[in-house]
C-alpha cells in the first residue's frame, strides 16, 4: 500500500480514476470508499481492527463499461496486489477446472513479484556496481599476484577508462564471457487424482531448489550480460524470506481480487444439468470470500481483509441468482450505466490513454504526425454507438473496431508509401468515406473483439 502519510482520500482516488476512465461515478465512489477503508482499518484501535471487514464490491453492467478498467486502475494506485480470474475457469471439486484457492495462490505470487521487485530497486545501486566489477573482470582480467606497482597502477588507468566508456553505453554491444548460475532442473512425472498443473510446478520448484545449482559459461553482449547479473547480484542481496513475509502481509491487508463473469455461475434453480455445477463453484467461492486461510508455497494466507470486486453482465441472470450466502457476502452493489454517445466522444479525447492518443504515439514512431478534428471524433463516436444499438453492445471496445477499420490502410502504408515528416489530418469527411462500409454493412463479425 501507499506510505501511510500520502495515502489518497476518496475525493484524490476519484480524480485519479476520472484520468482514464469516462462516467461511472457510483463505482468510483464505492471502490474510493473501499480503498480508503482499507487506511482506516489500520489505524482503527488494534482491538478492533481484525473485527473490520471490507465491503466487497458487486458491479452489475453491460461489457466494455469500464469495470475491469476500474478494479485494475484501483489496485496501481493503491500499489496493492491484484489478480483478475474469470468465474466460468473455475469447477467444482471433482471437476477438471481450477480449483478456486489458485486465485489466492496467484495473488500472493503477485505479492512476491512487487515485493522482490521493491527491494530490487533500493539494492539497484550496490547490485549494478558488483555487475560492473565482473563485467570489467571479464574485459580486462586482474593481475597475478606479485605484479609490479606499474603494472598494477596501468592495470587500474585502463579499468577506470573503460568504466568510463561501460557507463556512457559504448560497450554495449561488445560479446564477453561470464559464469552465469543456473537452477538444477528438476523433471517430475507424477502420476495420480488431484494434481494440477499448478501443484505439479510447486512440487517441481522446491525440488529444484533442493539440488545444487550449477553455473555454465555463457558469451553474451554486454547489454544483456549487465541484465542477467544484475538479477544475480541483486539477489545475493536481499533477504527472500523477508520478501515472502511482507508479501503474505501485502497480500492479506491489501490484496483485491477481481472475479470477472460471475454471472456466469448464477444458477436459476436446482435442477439437474450445468447449473448443480454453477452452485457448485459459488460454493466453493463462499469460503474464501468470507474469510479463510489457504495453504500456498510462501505459507499460509488469511483471506479475511482481501478486497473481492465481483462483476458481470447479467443479461441472461440476476444477481438474485446467485446463492443468498455468496450475495450477502456482496453487500454493496453498483450498477454500472450504458455509454451514451457523448460518453464515447469523451472517451476518444479525454483518458490520458484515450485510443486517439495512442495511435498518435503508433505514427510518431514513424515519425509520422497524426492529428483529429474535433467533428471527426464526433462522427467517430456517433458510428459506434449507432452499430451498438444495432447490434451487440460491447460498450468501449467497439471504438477500437472503428479505429481499427479508419486507419488500418495508412498503417499498412507507412513507411513504404506514407513518408516520414508526412502530416495526416483524419477529418469528417475521410471518417465517412473510410467507415461507409460499416455504417451500410452492421456485420462486423471479423472485427468484434
Amino acid at each position: 500500500m501507499k506510505s501511510e502519510n500520502n495515502f489518497p482520500t476518496p475525493h484524490q482516488i476519484v480524480a485519479e480514476l476520472d484520468k482514464y476512465i469516462i462516467g461511472q461515478k457510483e463505482a468510483k465512489k464505492h471502490v474510493a470508499i473501499a480503498l480508503r477503508n482499507r487506511w482506516r482499518r489500520m489505524h482503527a484501535p488494534t482491538d478492533i481492527q481484525a473485527e473490520i471487514v471490507p465491503n466487497n464490491i458487486l458491479m452489475i453492467g453491460p461489457t466494455g463499461v469500464g469495470k475491469t478498467e476500474i478494479a485494475r486502475r484501483l489496485a496501481r494506485l493503491a500499489n496493492a496486489p491484484f489478480v483478475k480470474v474469470e468465474a466460468s475457469k473455475f469447477t467444482e471439486v471433482g471437476y477438471v477446472g481450477r480449483d478456486v484457492e489458485s486465485m489466492v495462490r496467484d495473488l500472493v505470487e503477485q505479492a512476491v513479484n512487487m515485493v522482490k521487485a521493491q527491494k530490487q530497486e533500493e539494492v539497484k545501486a550496490k547490485a549494478m556496481e558488483a555487475v560492473e566489477e565482473i563485467i570489467l573482470d571479464a574485459l580486462i582480467p586482474p593481475l597475478r599476484p606479485g605484479a609490479s606497482s606499474e603494472d598494477q597502477a596501468l592495470n587500474q588507468k585502463t579499468r577506470e577508462l573503460f568504466r568510463e566508456r561501460l557507463r556512457r553505453g559504448e560497450l554495449d554491444d561488445k560479446k564477453i564471457e561470464i559464469s552465469v548460475s543456473q537452477s538444477a532442473s528438476a523433471n517430475v512425472g507424477i502420476m495420480g487424482p488431484g494434481l494440477d498443473d499448478q501443484t505439479l510446478m510447486n512440487l517441481q520448484e522446491m525440488l529444484g531448489s533442493m539440488l545444487p545449482k550449477k553455473s555454465k559459461r555463457r558469451k553474451l553482449s554486454i547489454a544483456e550480460a549487465r541484465k542477467l547479473l544484475f538479477e544475480e547480484e541483486s539477489s545475493k542481496l536481499i533477504d527472500m524470506d523477508e520478501v515472502k513475509e511482507e508479501a503474505r502481509r501485502r497480500a492479506e491487508e491489501a490484496g483485491i481480487i477481481f472475479i470477472d463473469e460471475i454471472d456466469k455461475i448464477a444458477s436459476k434453480g436446482s435442477e439437474p444439468g450445468p447449473d448443480v455445477s454453477r452452485e457448485g463453484v459459488q460454493r466453493d467461492l463462499l469460503p474464501i470470500v468470507e474469510g479463510s486461510t489457504v495453504a500456498t508455497k510462501y505459507g499460509p494466507v488469511k483471506t479475511d481483509h482481501i478486497l473481492f470486486i465481483a462483476a458481470g453482465a447479467f443479461h441472461l441472470s440476476k444477481p438474485s441468482d446467485l446463492i443468498p450466502e455468496l450475495q450477502g457476502r456482496f453487500p454493496i452493489r453498483v450498477e454500472l450505466e450504458s455509454l451514451s454517445q457523448e460518453d464515447f466522444y469523451r472517451i476518444l479525447k479525454e483518458p490520458k490513454n484515450a485510443l486517439t492518443k495512442q495511435y498518435e504515439a503508433l505514427f510518431a514512431a514513424e515519425q509520422v504526425e497524426l492529428h483529429f478534428q474535433d467533428e471527426a471524433l464526433r462522427r467517430i463516436a456517433e458510428i459506434a454507438y449507432e452499430i451498438n444499438s444495432e447490434m451487440e453492445n460491447i460498450g468501449a471496445r467497439r471504438l477500437q473496431t472503428v479505429m481499427t477499420q479508419l486507419l488500418s490502410d495508412f498503417l499498412f502504408d507507412i513507411p513504404d508509401k506514407i513518408p516520414p515528416y508526412a502530416k495526416i489530418m483524419v477529418t469528417v469527411e475521410m471518417v465517412n468515406e473510410r467507415l461507409q462500409g460499416l455504417i451500410k454493412n452492421h456485420n462486423l463479425s471479423q472485427y468484434i473483439l
